[in-house]
């Protein structure tokens, strides 16, 4: 028998003169309330590596526009101009397969990290990890540790609040703004940019930098965990590259239950507990606010930061540390040394993972080494296919885009081959300059009725003068009927 629906609940009535009318029992609320978060700071082994980190890639970050290479700047990717320059490289479209390169570069590395450790890049270098951590700082500065800043939250407004908060967000805005105007820097002479920003020049480019501003303001200062959570892919199959012996934030179970509060002076053997005594600080100084204790959890970054405080309190109480801490599930459940649980992680799948990272980084380097600093498009004229000149030649015309991936000008002779007779009836030779692109008109010219009619393949070589630099480029010459 087909089941029957039954017919929608009516709608909740509102009363518009007083307070909306209560929900139904059976009313269930989809959404869950957002519950702000209050990280504690923590000192330890991961929370300093963490800081690490973040000086390192903001020292690169912000720094690497200042810095020049000869007449340019040193990192720019001038989209105007298409051209990338990278320390000594200029690189065109053309040269797209190494960014394919470098992104599949960029994916290994990330298996091989979440096969050996977890969420590593999450916890330690992840942009958003990165960020919201300069502006925690900047928060604690202003508004100190946790339970200051509950209490802040939860009192009046006053004027020690008002500066309190304005404080934090204008600093927070010159940071956010800041980056907005670095990361626009990459693309735009940093100089130049500057110089435009500070006349009120150029209106996109004041666009982006309070975009990518707003984007850095908003997800560091007040999303927070939430990208982390809810918006990054990653966390969503992270499972798929985790297996028993991933090394992950792990909390000791069989040490650590059942958990209680107790005297530093009581044997917690002899009052039935393990050695977690209750204390929540592992909670507490989790940026994504979970309790490691419930187990793997998808919202865990890796940061380590619970296993730095839970080894503080270890050492308050005088019990070993290493109750939360880096290790396998295999490791735990079979009570293995360290050394016996780093060979369990290099695994036939991590050495797989490393031979093929290690040979493409190797082809890349090669191919990069070995490029030749020479770019050349061919156009047919499509006007006119073919035509009869004076002197009983017949004659194709073309268009060569010739780019010169070096930084010194360069003078280029232009040949052709393919056909008896073939040879360049305009200009062999042009000078381009410096990471210039140019297109130069080259007519060819045969005798005519030294081919049959039809469409013949012709190479034209471009060659540059004074050094090994040469590329071939295939195109074809019409003779008519």
């Amino acid at each position: 028998m087909p089941a029957t629906l039954k017919p929608p609940a009516p709608a909740p009535t509102i009363d518009t003169a007083g307070p909306a009318a209560a929900p139904p029992d059976d009313y269930i609320d989809l959404y869950a309330a957002h519950q702000k978060i209050y990280p504690r700071s923590v000192d330890g082994v991961f929370a300093r590596l963490r800081w690490a980190m973040v000086f390192l890639t903001q020292i690169a970050f912000y720094g690497l526009p200042w810095f020049e290479w000869g007449p340019r700047q040193m990192v720019l990717f001038d989209l105007g101009a298409r051209r990338f320059y990278l320390f000594g490289l200029v690189l065109y479209p053309q040269d797209f397969i190494y960014l394919t390169g470098l992104l599949i570069i960029s994916a290994l590395s990330l298996f091989l990290f979440t096969a050996v450790a977890g969420r590593l890049w999450c916890g330690f270098a992840c942009p958003q990890t990165v960020y919201t951590e300069i502006f925690m700082w900047l928060e604690r500065r202003f508004e100190g540790d946790r339970s200051a800043r509950m209490r802040l939250d939860k009192s009046p407004w006053s004027l020690d609040k008002l500066w309190r908060k304005a404080g934090k967000q204008v600093s927070w805005l010159a940071v956010a703004g800041w980056t907005g105007f670095t990361f626009v820097g990459y693309f735009v002479p940093i100089r130049l940019l500057g110089a435009e920003l500070l006349a009120l020049h150029g209106s996109w480019q004041l666009f982006w930098v309070g975009f990518y501003g707003f984007a850095t303001y908003g997800n560091a200062g007040y999303m927070r965990e939430q990208v982390c959570k809810y918006m990054c892919p990653y966390a969503r199959f992270q499972s798929a590259m985790f297996d028993k012996d991933t090394l992950i934030v792990t909390y000791d179970t069989e040490r650590g239950e059942p958990r209680g509060a107790r005297s530093k002076k009581m044997d917690p053997k002899a009052l039935g507990l393990g050695d977690c005594i209750d204390c929540s600080l592992c909670v507490q100084v989790c940026p994504t606010g979970i309790d490691i204790r419930n187990g793997l959890q998808y919202e865990c970054i890796g940061c380590g930061q619970c296993a730095d405080a839970c080894n503080t309190v270890m050492d308050k109480v005088a019990y070993p540390r290493g109750l939360i801490r880096y290790t396998t599930q295999t490791g735990i459940a079979q009570h293995l040394n360290p050394w016996q649980i780093l060979r369990r992680v290099f695994r036939p799948r991590v050495l797989a993972y490393s031979a093929v990272l290690t040979a493409l980084c190797i082809a890349m380097l090669a191919s990069l080494v070995t490029r030749t600093p020479l770019k050349v498009d061919v156009v047919r004229d499509r006007a006119a296919l073919s035509r009869l000149v004076p002197g009983g030649q017949l004659e194709n015309i073309y268009r060569l885009q010739i780019m010169n991936a070096t930084e010194s000008s360069a003078r280029y002779r232009i040949s052709a081959r393919g056909l008896d007779g073939l040879h360049v009836a305009s200009d062999a030779e042009v000078d381009i300059g410096p990471a210039e692109s140019r297109w130069v008109p080259v007519r060819l010219q045969v005798p005519d009725g030294a081919a049959p009619a039809g469409s013949h393949s012709v190479y034209f070589d471009v060659q540059a003068l004074g050094s090994q630099a040469q590329v071939s480029e295939k195109s074809v010459f019409i003779v008519p009927r």
